[in-house]
């Protein structure tokens, strides 16, 4: 009985194979290529703007050129891996599902958004165990970047059907390059309005308004600096990043210090905290407020902006 139905389900997955040929991966991996400059688009300007630090605005700008002369080089590639480990394996178990509930082939296509949409929840799974990624918004993604590449595939088929003919790879591919331009001057358009409203990722980031008494307290940072901030505003800090002195002719980017010295608080623009320590370690320095009200950070930010050093204090 086992047997037999096992048989049954290696000759169904053969049908499944021999009904997904050539025509459907071309047309699944220039799908998946078309949209990929509005997803880099997308993610780059979500990035920048949820960031705190505003620190990665240098590296997007600079990874723009790289796009425009390797990206529609490497997508054909990134799209055919997206085929081979995920539309692919979504096709095969849409069709098995599809057969065992004798669905007719009209609806081929759903039933391949519902295998890629399992098997993008089987990657999110994946993703959230070895990055900590949440599973919830990235199997939502992988379900989304599935879209384009199965109706692309589905019209493909269908044009197939009703030409008699497929078309060929160059009409396939240009295609594909075109509808790419499309997306991203799409994705751009949705990403501003989106910023300008203020909804989803695309919202620029807020910092918290914090009080002198709330900034009060000890900080800490991941490289063992300590920085007390007494209420009375006497400061004493201990491996504390700050700005060289102006005559200090070794023209370092930052000093480390350890003493006692003062602090104010300015809420002119973005809340900042200003230190300085005595003994002639450094110059006054600007700690900028980020974070949250409930978890609040202090950050410093020395050297290039695209390859500096970020110093970042927590409370408490």
């Amino acid at each position: 009985m086992g047997r037999g139905r096992g048989r049954g389900i290696r000759q169904r997955v053969r049908r499944a194979r021999a009904a997904w040929n050539t025509v459907d991966v071309n047309a699944s991996a220039a799908g998946s290529a078309a949209q990929g400059p509005a997803v880099l688009l997308l993610w780059s300007l979500a990035r920048m703007a949820g960031d705190p630090y505003g620190v990665g605005y240098g590296g997007a700008l600079l990874l723009l050129p790289c796009v425009c002369v390797l990206g529609y080089v490497m997508l054909p590639v990134l799209g055919l891996i997206h085929v081979a480990v995920h539309i692919g394996p979504g096709w095969l178990l849409g069709r098995a599902v599809a057969a065992r509930a004798r669905s007719g082939r009209q609806h081929a296509w759903a039933w391949h958004l519902l295998g890629t949409t399992v098997v993008g929840a089987g990657w999110a799974v994946v993703l959230a165990v070895l990055c900590g990624w949440p599973f919830a918004t990235t199997a939502a993604v992988c379900a989304a970047l599935a879209a384009v590449p199965v109706l692309w595939a589905a019209q493909a088929r269908r044009r197939a059907r009703v030409f008699t003919a497929p078309r060929g790879p160059v009409a396939l591919w240009g295609t594909s390059l075109l509808a790419s331009f499309g997306l991203a001057l799409l994705a751009f358009g949705v990403a501003g309005v989106a910023s300008v409203t203020g909804l989803g990722p695309f919202k620029e980031y807020e910092p918290p308004e914090l009080s002198a008494a709330q900034v009060a307290g000890v900080w800490r940072g991941e490289d063992g600096a300590v920085l007390r901030l007494r209420p009375d505003g006497r400061a004493d800090a201990t491996r504390l990043t700050a700005e060289p002195s102006y005559s200090d002719s070794d023209d370092r980017e930052y000093v480390v210090c350890d003493g006692t010295g003062h602090w104010s608080f300015v809420t002119e623009g973005r809340d900042r905290v200003l230190v300085r320590v005595g003994g002639g370690c450094g110059e006054e320095t600007e700690w900028t407020v980020i974070g949250t009200e409930r978890r609040p950070e202090l950050f410093l930010f020395v050297g290039d902006p695209d390859a500096g050093d970020l110093r970042v204090l927590r409370r408490d």
